[in-house]
């Protein structure tokens, strides 16, 4: 089984010759982008990276796995000190922090809202 490099993996991330990382293998998967059924952007996204957690994180079936021998280029080289980060991890991970963020707000803005409301209804109806 060939092994691949980081520069190899890198180089290989066009609609011509794309190359994913998952679990330490490398799979050329040009010829799926157009089959995908979450659409090629998703593919496209981790391009010449480590999709492994992009690719768990979907919950991809046992289908979609069988399909992956077929495309196995070979071993990710060992020992390499570069951490490949996934795109669409980080891309998931500031959509939650905004998410949160968003969470946050409504937390106290909420029911801050509700109070006011209250009052105002029991000022208007003459309850106060």
């Amino acid at each position: 089984m060939a092994v691949v490099t980081l520069d190899e993996l890198r180089a290989n991330k066009t609609r011509e010759k794309l190359y994913i990382l998952l679990h330490g293998k490398v799979y050329n998967v040009t010829k799926f982008l157009d089959e995908h059924p979450g659409g090629d952007e998703v593919i496209l996204a981790e391009a010449g990276q480590d999709a492994t957690e992009a690719f768990e994180d979907v919950g991809h079936s046992d289908e979609a796995r069988a399909l992956l021998p077929d495309m196995l280029v070979g071993e990710f080289e060992q020992g390499s000190e570069i951490k490949l980060k996934s795109g669409a991890a980080e891309a998931q991970a500031k959509r939650v922090a905004s998410a949160v963020e968003q969470g946050s707000n409504l937390m106290y803005f909420v029911p801050l809202g509700l109070l006011g409301a209250y009052f105002g209804w029991r000022y208007y109806t003459g309850l106060a």
